[in-house]
């Protein structure tokens, strides 16, 4: 982490799936930083949170303010640096494979292409701030991989000149019921979407567009839930939240915590003393 007065640069690398490839992000504050020309492998998205930055792109400049969302295309040089003398920048960013945004769309002889790199979508850029604050808190792989493709593929379908795929599944149901027995059998150590897709005859995108349309969540909220209940069970036999934790598959018990008090409202600690006193 970089520190000077309030500039910070904090990375974190989040896991999608069991196994699966690594996605950096980045949480930064820079007061005066500007970066060296430079590019990268990945597509760049970023959401400006605070103050306003100029990049330098294609040969102009972009102007970025809270909620705006930029996408720098792999292997374009480009700079970055506070808009003023007088005002920092904050920004949240995700460097993604370029194969994670061209899930669900047809491309046009390549890959996705962003004719413009601002892009107002207020929806879209909440979404993607939220995801990435939490998966930087916590980067559960099965949480980063149902999240972070998912909105990488919206934000293609949305802005890039590639055409959107069919969103039909046929035999959603019963996709989910498989997706869903996997995950409940394999609790501590769930597989990957990518790999449960493969052995379906699936892309990624299209068993996560077949579990939602069935079931409503993502598979990691679904199975986030299905922790909470068997945590319950545990926290009722007497164990502690510290130990049930990870017996149900969640990192650490400010995880399990996070998702109870999602679920039940408390805490898995105040959970356990209800249920003791009680009896």
């Amino acid at each position: 982490m970089a520190d000077q007065g309030r500039e910070e640069a904090l990375w974190t690398r989040a896991r999608l799936g069991r196994c699966g490839p690594a996605l950096d992000l980045l949480t930064a504050r820079f007061d005066q930083h500007v970066y060296a020309p430079h590019a990268h492998d990945e597509y760049t998205v970023g959401v400006c949170v605070g103050g306003s930055e100029v990049i330098a792109y294609r040969g102009g400049r972009v102007h970025a303010g809270p909620g705006s969302i930029v996408v720098l295309a792999p292997g374009e040089i480009h700079t970055g640096g506070p808009a003023t003398t007088t005002d920092g920048y904050a920004y949240r960013a995700l460097y993604a494979a370029p194969d994670l945004l061209a899930d669900g769309v047809l491309g046009t002889g390549g890959l996705p292409h962003f004719r413009e790199a601002l892009i107002d979508d207020p929806e879209l850029a909440t979404a993607l701030r939220r995801a990435h604050s939490e998966t930087a808190a916590c980067p559960d792989p099965l949480e980063a991989e149902s999240r972070l493709p998912w909105l990488l593929t919206a934000l293609a379908r949305r802005h890039s000149t590639a055409r959107a795929t069919s969103d039909a599944v046929a035999g959603a149901d019963g996709i989910a019921r498989q997706v869903r027995d996997r995950l409940a059998d394999e609790l501590t150590d769930p597989p990957s979407l990518s790999a449960l897709a493969i052995e379906l005859g699936l892309s990624r995108y299209q068993l996560l567009r077949a579990f939602r349309t069935s079931v409503g969540v993502p598979p990691y909220a679904w199975l986030a839930q299905h922790r909470v209940t068997r945590a319950r069970a545990l926290l009722e036999s007497g164990l502690r939240p510290a130990e049930v934790a990870g017996l149900v598959g969640f990192a650490d018990q400010a995880h399990l915590t996070r998702w109870f008090r999602r679920v039940l409202g408390v805490t898995p600690a105040a959970y356990r003393n209800s249920v003791q006193d009680a009896r």
